[in-house]
């Protein structure tokens, strides 16, 4: 019996999606976007942020990283109407750009599994050459493995298939990662019976996703990771725990068609024969992979675009539309479902254009306004879940290790080089990747934990505090800030009215603007009670690293 148990909460979703409102004629996603927001609400807005805010935040967003001082300078001086537009094209094409996003999607969609070479390449040539989400996943699902800028895309699928301890191979979790980070269908606690408490996610949704997958296995001819299928030569049974009956499928998206498994006599099963010489296991004639990559992104799949543009927008503004991320159904809409579904129309009818998606996102009045309201009385959680205030979240370890890195000066150290003089050697890091690793394991989740909110650990703070590795970066020796700051009053007599030009230098490197009456004050009467002057140099960088204003985007 072919299983026909398609949830109508699954009909109401796409029929939502598809009365998306239309455009004003002629008007720009972002000024749509900003109508919506402004229109849905009553409240009072926070204002503009300066540019000082403005620029760091975008800094982040776009190169991972906080702008150098001379870009803050430069900003500042910049009177042009349209400076700060000109500003987000100009970091769309910067270097860094690739980086940022690569960083940015390996955390989304590996949640910390780990890396590969190989993955990292697809990811950081992804975004060089602005290959679209559609295609993204279409490669990431059926990667052509002859072209080694797509070699590595499989690494998303081989790397949920390797075992850990004594678990068996999770090919349940595969088929829930798959619609929960692709359509935001959050299938997992369907697997054996309909969800409990979501109407809407069924079990023959789930068997449907699993039957994708439950043929697969990790190759072992090549040296980059890749997916083999065995034949599929019959639909899949299951059956509830619930129930006596017994239900089939074929493979199937939910709310899709069910794929109908056709049979083949043993000569015509695979397109591509297995190789015994090279030991390449060859394509079934029936592929499941291959009707996956297909239609899954597709203009079609209203679930595929949706989920994105929240995912995207939540990067970018702090929190999801639909909240918790990928639990997309009827009994979590979208706090502006209009606006979800404009942004998912003009996604698809962009062609899956991110860098169009991240730059219309930038240039609203949402993205650009000031975390802090002006009403004493309003409640920040009304105000940032109505989008009349920005919402202000942790940095990323990546962020955090980047903008230190630039703080400090000190990423021009890497790799260090040592030579054969045993009191030369460390045990810190001597590259990049390895720092990287240091503040991965201070700073991020857990694997397989999903990294969208901010979770303050007692390792985080003692690395920011005690790290050999960061002291390292904020002494004033060794080609960094504290040195140059050093020297900038090295000559001069240690009056207050002396430290007034350390002190902006400081702040406008670390916190990218220059610092209050106040903070000049106290900072001109610490540096003056110093005896020690390179030592309190750096104690003043440490304190600005690790106060709350540079580790969060605000």
């Amino acid at each position: 019996m072919i299983s026909s148990r398609i949830s109508g909460g699954m009909a109401i979703i796409l029929a939502v999606a598809l009365c998306a409102p239309a455009p004003a004629r002629g008007a720009e996603l972002h000024t749509s976007i900003d109508r919506l927001i402004e229109d849905s609400t009553d409240g009072m807005f926070a204002p503009p942020a300066t540019d000082q805010e403005f620029l760091r935040r975008l800094f982040l967003d776009l190169t991972g990283e906080i702008p150098a001082p001379s870009d803050v300078t430069e900003f500042l001086e910049n009177s042009a109407a349209n400076k700060r537009t000109v500003m987000i094209d100009q970091l769309l094409k910067d270097d860094r750009y690739p980086r940022r996003m690569a960083e940015l999607f390996n955390v989304m969609l590996m949640e910390r599994r780990g890396t590969d070479p190989a993955w990292k390449r697809f990811l950081v040539d992804s975004f060089k050459t602005n290959r679209h989400w559609d295609a993204m996943v279409k490669t990431i699902i059926e990667p052509d493995l002859t072209n080694e800028n797509e070699q590595g895309a499989g690494y998303f699928l081989t790397k949920r298939l390797e075992k850990y301890g004594q678990n068996p191979t999770d090919y349940p979790g595969l088929a829930s990662d798959i619609g929960r980070l692709f359509m935001g269908v959050d299938l997992a606690c369907a697997q054996c019976h309909d969800h409990l408490f979501v109407d809407d996610y069924s079990q023959a949704d789930f068997q449907g996703m699993y039957a994708f997958v439950n043929n697969t296995f990790i190759r072992s001819d090549t040296e980059f990771p890749a997916i083999g299928q065995k034949v599929m030569k019959k639909p899949l049974e299951f059956q509830s725990v619930f129930e006596e009956e017994m239900f089939t499928t074929g493979p199937r998206i939910p709310g899709g068609a069910e794929l109908e498994v056709p049979e083949y006599d043993s000569e015509n099963e695979f397109s591509v024969p297995p190789d015994p010489q090279s030991k390449a296991p060859g394509v079934p004639a029936f592929n499941p992979l291959h009707y996956l990559a297909t239609t899954l992104p597709s203009a079609k799949n209203e679930r595929f675009q949706a989920n994105f543009v929240n995912r995207i927008w939540c990067s970018l503004m702090g929190t999801g539309l639909v909240w918790p991320l990928d639990l997309h159904h009827s009994d979590n809409p979208a706090t502006h479902p209009e606006l979800l579904s404009l942004m998912a129309s003009e996604f698809a009818q962009h062609d899956f254009d991110i860098k169009w998606l991240v730059r219309e996102l930038a240039l609203t009045k949402v993205y650009q306004r000031s975390s802090i309201l002006q009403s004493p009385t309003d409640s920040v959680q009304i105000a940032e879940a109505e989008y009349r205030v920005f919402r202000e979240r942790a940095l990323s370890p990546e962020q955090l290790m980047w903008s230190i890195l630039k703080a400090t000066g000190a990423k021009s150290r890497y790799p260090l080089e040592l030579d054969d003089d045993p009191q030369s050697q460390t045990t810190l890091p001597t590259t990049l990747d390895q720092v990287r690793e240091h503040f991965i394991a201070s700073f991020a989740n857990p694997p397989r934990e999903p990294e969208v909110e901010f979770s303050p650990s007692v390792r985080g703070s003692l690395f920011l505090l005690n790290s050999e590795l960061v002291q390292s970066w904020v002494n004033a020796v060794g080609r960094n800030s504290a040195e140059r700051l050093f020297k900038i009053s090295d000559t001069k007599v240690l009056k207050i009215s002396d430290n007034s030009e350390v002190i902006s230098s400081l702040y406008v490197t670390v916190l990218s603007r220059p610092p209050t009456a106040v903070e000049l004050k106290n900072m001109r009467e610490f540096l003056v009670s110093q005896p020690d002057r390179p030592d309190a140099i750096a104690q003043l960088v440490w304190a600005l690293l690790s106060c709350n204003e540079f580790l969060i985007n605000h």
